[in-house]
């Protein structure tokens, strides 16, 4: 029983040696463009019922994402709604923080995160015509984590941008 225990304990310890040198030794470049080659990448869009600005003012209110769309808890920027300025945010259990790349009102918002074993890339644009808005958001997500599980990443990601999406629209267009 003692070596059992005693390897049990050795494999965690080794386990949390290597996820902690996973982490600490990961860097991601922070660019407006998605990561082509990352391996988990969506694109989904919806039509809104709404102009461009309308769009844009509901997702640049990051403060208040999580009453239209609860899948963003506790969403908090720090300083103006600018390029260069984060918040951090929950979404999928995970803890996020996140840097703002892009804020062209009524036409971009774009932003990158941070979470344990993962790194994304967000982009939304807004395209008005005829007083509708189509909304086309892009997003790449890569890590060590994202790798070992991609599959479930990719179908969390669809899910997800999809439920963003509705809900987006649903308060665009109250």
């Amino acid at each position: 029983m003692k070596k059992l225990i005693y390897f049990v304990l050795t494999l965690v310890g080794i386990s949390a040696m290597i996820i902690a040198y996973l982490e600490l030794n990961s860097s991601y470049i922070v660019t407006p463009f998605i990561n082509k080659h990352a391996p988990v990448i969506t694109h989904q869009e919806i039509t809104i019922n709404a102009s461009a600005q309308e769009v844009y003012e509901v997702m640049s209110d990051i403060n208040h994402w999580a009453a239209w769309h609860p899948e963003a808890e506790a969403p908090r920027l720090t300083g103006p709604f600018e390029k260069g300025n984060s918040f951090d945010w929950k979404s999928g259990g995970l803890t996020i923080h996140s840097t703002l790349h892009s804020a062209i009102p009524g036409q971009k918002i774009g932003w990158s995160g941070k979470a344990f074993g993962a790194f994304a890339i967000h982009n939304w644009s807004f395209i008005e015509n005829n007083g509708q808005t189509t909304v086309k958001v892009d997003e790449s997500m890569e890590g060590w984590m994202v790798t070992l599980l991609r599959n479930k990443f990719q179908k969390g990601l669809e899910r997800s941008l999809q439920v963003w999406l509705k809900d987006l629209k649903v308060k665009a267009e109250e």
